[in-house]
């Protein structure tokens, strides 16, 4: 239970929902959820799992862009 997130996007997502620090709070929003009245999440964009790959590729790029060659 807190107050903040280290990842607001989830919260405009849909996908979290912050309660705040009270616990009698999470007793009325799990009646919301199992009554279907909960929001509906989306993945955040590039939340994909290819994070590491569009990584390489863009060190990729930058190190031939600047002809750095790589041992």
């Amino acid at each position: 239970l807190r107050q903040n997130t280290e990842r607001p996007e989830t919260i405009a997502m849909g996908t979290n929902e912050l309660l705040g620090t009270d616990p009698r709070a999470v007793g009325p929003a799990l009646d919301k959820l199992f009554a279907g009245q909960w929001k509906t999440g989306r993945i955040p964009p590039l939340w994909d799992g290819k994070t590491a790959e569009r990584i390489v590729s863009h060190l990729i790029q930058f190190m031939n862009d600047k002809k750095i060659v790589h041992p």
